[in-house]
């Protein structure tokens, strides 16, 4: 039988805007892989749209950032622009031990907010 998980996450983009100077270089490399980091450059939307993609994918695996580290969720987009999540290590594992088979990321943003959604589909015993 299939069940289904459910991630979202919604963010003020101007989050991104305001990072302390001192610690934003730190905290970038930190939460993005060096790819998601070429792929935003220094667009504050794109920035936090995957920083709620990383928020809603823990919400879905069931554990949060902790249990899963924020590079374990990878968000990258292909030529035409759509968002996938990449799950690496622990990430990987927590989706295995859950069950997912299939999962679907969704990225949307207004003038001030960035909004993601994840939906996974799980095999469930």
């Amino acid at each position: 039988m299939i069940g289904i998980v459910h991630g979202v996450d919604l963010i003020e983009i101007k989050r991104f805007d305001q990072l302390n100077p001192a610690i934003r270089g730190r905290f970038l490399h930190r939460v993005f892989t060096l790819s998601e980091l070429e792929e935003c450059g220094e667009s504050a939307p794109s920035l936090a749209g995957k920083f709620a993609a990383k928020e809603a994918a823990a919400k879905a695996l069931g554990c949060g950032i902790g249990r899963v580290s924020w590079q374990e969720l990878e968000i990258l987009s292909n030529e035409q622009g759509k968002p996938s999540l990449l799950l690496h290590g622990n990430a990987r594992t927590v989706a295995e031990k859950e069950g997912w088979i299939s999962w679907s990321l969704s990225i949307t943003h207004t003038s001030g907010l960035a909004l993601a959604s994840v939906t996974a589909l799980i095999e469930l015993t």
